[in-house]
């Protein structure tokens, strides 16, 4: 079958690859999965692959197939499946179990592990192939209603997992009633959180790079009730004087010094939350004292979230449907670049390097039609 494959850490080693259709005798117990893939997105992560800053092939390959962001349709069972029939729409989660404590009760996504398993990213080929092979413990299984939107779950599963941990921290209160939130950076996974917030009757304010005056991605903000301001106009922390501070900022830019400004511009009690994983060596000057005084005097709270487990993907679901619910078709306006067949992957990496050229907000493979 077809794949697209890359030599770790050799740059712009993308290509197509011929590799051994999966089997569901692949995977032990009986629990195995084959399933036919539909969809596949792709991302800044595939990019960076490709651009050979990271990546790692499974034990005894030379590549790695691409691809984490999926959604397919089940083709074949093993004997030991019960929660799944042939023809129902998944979408598999990404990072498997190592050794640590965390990972052997099915928390991996917290693994301590210095070595760690990912689907298309590290040790595991991804999905961006014509099937893959997988326990039915790591699919999920999508509703037919949100079928043309699915693709969008991987990513989303990313954010309810930091909104579930905020929510978790901030049990230390006993009561918290946040009101307002702000999310900077609203790429695709901005917009996601945008949603999120929303959904859960958030006040919230979305920042980006860009001019609001034909942006889509400000007018999707709009769309679902929120604001849009470009940073390039306003400050994060001069924003506060006309909003007023926030009582969550989620940050989904990719850009580090950001983060310094969102530390400024929290409420008492306030939690911000990063999702940018930056490898590069920016450094800014920030002032450190007025910082540290307002976290210690006011409890306010910062944490990183990375990666997801089962339950933030059903928990994904669960957004995406009540957002068809809600707002219908808005999700779909988000996909702007399908690429038809993984033999057009050169398009599809063109786009990814080019992005803003091509105004793109999600780029994905249609490898099989639904």
């Amino acid at each position: 079958m077809k794949a697209i494959a890359v030599t770790p850490k050799q740059k712009d080693s993308a290509r197509l690859v011929e590799i051994d259709k999966p089997n569901v005798a692949d995977v032990k117990d009986g629990r195995g999965v084959l399933v036919e893939v539909l969809r596949v997105g792709a991302c800044g992560t595939d990019r960076e692959i490709n651009n050979a800053e990271y990546g790692i092939a499974p034990e005894g390959f030379d590549f790695l197939v691409l691809g984490h962001e999926n959604f397919g349709r089940v083709a074949e069972v093993g004997e030991s499946v019960n929660e799944l029939a042939v023809g129902d729409f998944v979408v598999a989660t990404v990072r498997r179990p190592g050794h640590s404590f965390y990972d052997r009760i099915g928390e991996q996504d917290f693994t301590t592990d210095s070595e760690y398993f990912e689907r298309g990213i590290s040790r595991l080929h991804g999905y961006m192939a014509e099937f893959y092979a997988e326990s039915a413990d790591f699919l999920i299984k999508i509703p037919p209603a949100i079928k043309d939107v699915a693709v969008l779950l991987e990513p989303l599963s990313i954010i309810e997992k930091g909104l579930k941990q905020a929510s978790d921290i901030q049990e230390r209160l006993k009561i918290w009633r946040p009101k307002t939130a702000a999310v900077l950076g609203t790429g695709s996974v901005g917009l996601l959180t945008v949603m999120a917030l929303r959904l859960r009757g958030y006040e919230v304010h979305g920042f980006g790079r860009n001019e609001r005056e034909g942006y889509l991605n400000a007018e999707l903000c709009e769309a679902i009730g929120a604001t849009y301001d470009s940073t390039a106009e306003i400050s994060v922390q001069d924003s506060t004087k006309k909003y007023g501070e926030y009582d969550l900022i989620f940050e989904c830019t990719g850009y580090s010094p950001i983060v310094f400004d969102a530390m400024q511009s929290l409420n008492e009690n306030g939690v911000l939350i990063l999702s940018s994983v930056t490898g590069g060596d920016k450094t800014v000057e920030v002032p450190s004292d007025r910082i540290n005084q307002q976290f210690v005097l006011g409890n306010r709270a910062m944490f990183g979230t990375v990666n997801a487990n089962r339950e933030h993907f059903e928990l994904g679901v669960k957004d995406l449907a009540l957002c068809e619910a809600m707002y219908a078709g808005w999700l779909a306006r988000m996909l702007t670049h399908p690429v038809e067949g993984l033999k057009n992957y050169e398009k599809v990496f063109e786009i990814l390097n080019n992005a803003g050229e091509y105004k793109a907000i999600k780029t994905y493979f249609e490898v099989n039609k639904i």
